[in-house]
């Protein structure tokens, strides 16, 4: 079997410079590169926190990300990539700091399995974070 490993995450935003603010201010992560895809006519982005990556893609004439795909259930629903997920040690304390910030939380979850809650980010697409139930 090939040896991989995870490199990075993306999303399609309708403001570039808006997403990386969004990210850095709100996230934590910073500016690796620009670069143009002239293929997808995509100004786009890589924003990095330690060994995490997310591409940003600005799209000229790119849709407006569907309201159904803006709540994780509904968006269940669809077939399709759903959200990328990062672990959180505490999500309550996570919570307080994303409502200081005044991130968008979508949904959040308090199962026996575990917790984790989703938030927007400034184009309306998810990310999950989860705190790991104790064994």
């Amino acid at each position: 079997m090939a040896d991989f490993s995870f490199h990075h995450g993306g999303v399609s935003v309708p403001s570039l410079d808006e997403a990386i603010t969004w990210y850095g201010d709100v996230l934590g992560f910073e500016l690796e590169k620009r670069f143009y895809i002239e293929a997808a006519r995509s100004h786009t982005a890589m924003v990095r926190k330690g060994p995490l990556r997310f591409e940003l893609f600005e799209v000229e004439g790119a849709a407006c990300l569907p309201e159904d795909r803006r709540h994780p259930p509904r968006d269940l629903q669809t077939h399709g990539n759903k959200h990328v997920a990062f672990q959180v040690d505490d999500l309550e304390s996570f919570l307080t700091e994303m409502e200081q910030k005044g991130a968008d939380v979508a949904f959040v979850v308090r199962e026996a399995f575990g917790n984790g809650c989703f938030i927007r980010d400034c184009a309306g697409n998810l990310i999950e974070f989860v705190e790991e139930a104790n064994p």
